[in-house]
């Protein structure tokens, strides 16, 4: 319970922090107005994509499954409620090119970064196993 707390609230500033981030970078560009309601929905769509973003990553420390059983379980529920946030806030139009193409874009992302996790961890584990044998 403690790390999902502890994930949650990281993951929900990291939200805030690219919203914020975002929102001077239009500030920044020109753009003398923002829409208030415009701003209050993509932050809080932010801040929740931060949040189940990093709670769900909780699948991995289930060393019960296997790591396609848990890559699986990750993938299905944040391809999911992804989509279901950005098509309610209208992060892109609801019509097939636009849905494929974020797909596309989605799952590209998705295996880069799920790469990079890979090697990563398993360069600390080698790492740590080096220290102890050696």
């Amino acid at each position: 319970m403690k790390t999902f707390l502890i994930r949650s609230i990281f993951g929900i500033f990291f939200g805030a922090f690219l919203s914020v981030l975002m929102t001077n970078t239009v500030v920044l560009s020109g753009q003398e107005t923002l829409d208030g309601a415009l701003f209050l929905r993509n932050s809080i769509g932010s801040m929740l994509c931060g949040w189940f973003f990093s709670v769900s990553t909780l699948y991995f420390e289930n060393h019960q499954w296997s790591l396609a059983k848990q890559t699986t379980a990750h993938f299905i529920t944040v391809i999911v409620l992804y989509f279901v946030l950005a098509i309610g806030i209208g992060w892109f139009p609801f019509t097939v090119p636009s849905m494929l193409l974020t797909i596309a874009v989605f799952v590209l992302f998705y295996i880069v970064i799920w790469f990079a996790f890979y090697f990563y961890f398993k360069k600390q584990a080698r790492t740590m196993n080096d220290e102890l044998n050696g």
